[in-house]
């Protein structure tokens, strides 16, 4: 094999972590990859006598003739295991070098350990988790702070983290060392130095000091200290670190990573029910997620495992501790995350939030002139009273009732009943605008009652009046709703309908991708201009996933079942974003899998014919298509084709045959 098949082959690697420079790859994977090149690497490592025993990875140097074998005995036992040693082969003069790591104090660690294994390995999904928890900690944020043992341990420390068998835990968690005090300064809420359940509730609102909060299993008390930093009531017990912490009832209530570490089934059970007795509102559980793989590691032990620090941990899947939640309190769980579920005492507030989700408020006010002249002096003098009433029609889709009026006695004296206000309210505001926020309303109602009966939930015996005007309005009664809901939901099995609808919606988004009868591609700004059949099968593809705020595209496969989430560095910023993370949610199976690109010194895909998905919504919408033009004149794009070369490779033609590299979303001259 010559230097150009060589590289060529490793640059259409499909598996294995792929950076600027190289490509690494498991031997387990090595059956997944092109005969050619592995029959030509496995022939070096047979010429210098290594045995199997002796190396772990492939690296594939893109940048040169050279195959790299590296030893990592604990690949599969150690999170992020250090390397022995590497073997260098320069297959141009057939020459080796070896370099030892053992005797130094800082050896180098692998991260992103699943991207060099197939995604049926037994220690995929494990290795999944391990990224995923690292990711939420903010611990590749910098990834040049990560690559060697010292560094990665300090980074560790500085975050408040602490490896225990290989999963992160909080400090606090397994440090019996004294709380350090932490100067707040009271801006605006930070969700960085939040839990990942508090920052859940931060997300979607509830922490605005509203409602109060209780800590149930606080530790420290670090979450406390933030919320109180901002004005929020916030109390909070711990058995070991604050049990002279009084129990109280609150509006919302957070069991963040309690149940996991409690052996005893009854004590676990009494936890979580002790946590739903001091609930009003809301509660919050999170847990620890674990494979088969990586529970296997350790002494089993009741129900859990015994780890290295003699300490019990309980590790749940998605599905197993949305059971054990449902079993205990006989009430229905939401995801809204990996390991995060919310259960609502309040059922009307779970119903608002339910119907609420996602839900997009109507901004438009079109004016147009008045024609009534009696009705002139009436809207001059009451303009603003006009107005705040045509919002809140807006806002819910159809005439509200006196209670739901802000200023219900005003406007009973100055413009009469509702519908006599809305009369008015039509002589100076474009009518249509109500009738497009009447049937956007009446959709989301029907994806909100579609998702219950996909979800199988129980119907309320009672529901906010809100939501009985709603359904009044929009449907007569709740059977006429439940029965339409069901009709669209049954619409979903037919792909002939979901490709139909796919195409009018790439007809009518401000920008998608289409590969026909394929799949369609769009930002997650534009799901609520879907045909109302897709928002559903977007709604029900991440019933099990949870919120998908953080992602930037969804592919809706039309035929297979399935639908991609994918999540870019850098997408409002950069003319190639880079992508991150990629998460495949297939709903006939019931499966989500996950695949991680990583941070920087990691290579991610890079994102070509960006335009074809943004508008001018988006800040840089005519840069970006310049951009894209620009690299198609010189033939580095193809228009039919969505993908194109490598972000090493695009660099290297830019600046081998056109004498440009990328600034921004410029092309600037550079010496050849």
């Amino acid at each position: 094999m010559n230097p150009d098949q060589y590289h060529e082959c490793v640059n259409d690697l499909a598996i294995g972590k792929k950076l600027p420079k190289a490509v690494y790859l498991h031997k387990s994977a090595l059956p997944d990859i092109d005969e050619q090149l592995r029959s030509f690497a496995l022939i070096q490592v047979s010429v210098i006598g290594l045995e199997e025993h002796d190396w772990d990875i492939l690296k594939f140097h893109r940048d040169s003739f050279k195959l790299t074998l590296l030893s990592y005995p604990t690949f599969f036992s150690d999170a992020y295991p250090a390397l022995k040693k590497s073997i260098s082969i320069d297959l141009t003069k057939q020459r080796c070098k070896e370099t030892c790591y053992q005797k130094t104090d800082n050896p180098p660690i692998l991260h992103r350990k699943e991207l060099m294994l197939q995604a049926e390995s037994p220690h995929y999904e494990d290795f999944c988790l391990i990224t995923q928890e690292g990711e939420l900690a903010g611990l590749y944020e910098n990834s040049k702070a990560i690559g060697f043992k010292r560094t990665w341990e300090s980074l560790l420390e500085s975050k408040g983290y602490v490896l225990v068998d290989g999963r992160l835990f909080r400090s606090a968690a397994v440090d019996s060392s004294e709380t350090k005090s932490i100067d707040r300064h009271k801006t605006a809420l930070s969700r960085d130095d939040l839990s990942t359940p508090m920052k859940s509730l931060a997300n979607h609102g509830y922490l605005d000091g509203r409602m109060s909060v209780f800590d149930y299993g606080c530790g420290h008390g670090d979450d406390l200290r933030e919320l109180e930093a901002h004005g929020i009531t916030a109390q909070g017990w711990d058995p070991n670190w604050r049990p002279e912490g009084d129990k109280v009832n609150a509006d919302l209530v957070n069991l963040g990573f309690v149940i996991n570490v409690i052996e005893d089934i009854e004590e676990r059970v009494d936890a979580l029910l002790g946590a739903w007795r001091l609930t009003d509102k809301l509660l919050v559980i999170a847990a620890m997620l674990g494979t088969d793989a990586h529970i296997s590691k350790f002494k089993a032990y009741k129900d859990g495992v015994i780890t290295s620090r003699n300490t019990f941990q309980k590790y749940y899947s998605q599905s197993e501790l949305q059971s054990f939640i449902e079993q205990v309190l006989e009430e229905e769980p939401i995801a809204v995350g990996p390991g995060v579920f919310y259960v609502f005492k309040d059922k009307e507030e779970e119903q608002l939030y339910l119907a609420n989700k996602g839900r997009q408020r109507w901004q438009q006010l079109s004016q147009k002139t008045i024609r009534v002249p009696k009705a002139q002096q009436v809207l001059e003098q009451y303009s603003m009273l006009v107005q705040s009433f045509w919002e809140r029609c807006l806002e819910l889709g159809r005439l509200p009732a006196q209670e739901e009026l802000d200023a219900s006695d005003e406007i009973k004296v100055c413009l009469g009943s509702p519908k006599q206000a809305f009369k008015l309210a039509c002589l100076k505001y474009d009518q249509d605008d109500f009738f497009r926020s009447e049937q956007q309303r009446k959709e989301e109602l029907l994806i909100y009652f579609a998702l219950q009966l996909f979800s199988k939930r129980r119907p309320y015996n009672s529901m906010p009046e809100q939501l009985k005007r709603d359904i009044k309005a929009f449907f007569g009664n709740y059977r006429l709703a439940t029965e339409e809901s069901k009709n669209l939901l049954f619409s979903l099995a037919q792909p002939d309908l979901i490709d139909q609808k796919c195409e009018k919606a790439y007809q009518s988004l401000p920008a998608s991708i289409l590969n026909i009868r394929h799949s369609l591609i769009l930002h997650t700004r534009f799901i609520d201009q879907l045909p109302i059949e897709l928002q559903l099968y977007i709604g029900c593809a991440t019933q099990l996933y949870g919120e998908i705020e953080e992602i930037d595209l969804i592919k809706i496969h039309i035929r297979s079942g399935k639908l991609t989430l994918m999540a870019y560095d850098g997408f409002e910023t950069q003319p190639l974003p880079m992508l991150r993370e990629r998460i495949k949610i297939n709903m006939r199976a019931g499966r989500i899998e996950f695949f991680d690109y990583g941070y920087g010194e990691y290579e991610p895909q890079p994102l070509y014919w960006k335009s074809k998905l943004i508008d001018d919504c988006f800040a840089d919408c005519k840069k970006q298509l310049s951009f894209d033009q620009r690299l198609q004149e010189m033939r580095l794009l193809e228009e039919n084709k969505n993908f194109g070369p490598v972000m090493n490779d695009l660099t290297k033609a830019l600046k081998e045959v056109h004498g440009v590299e990328i600034r921004g979303y410029r092309f600037f001259k550079v010496d050849s």
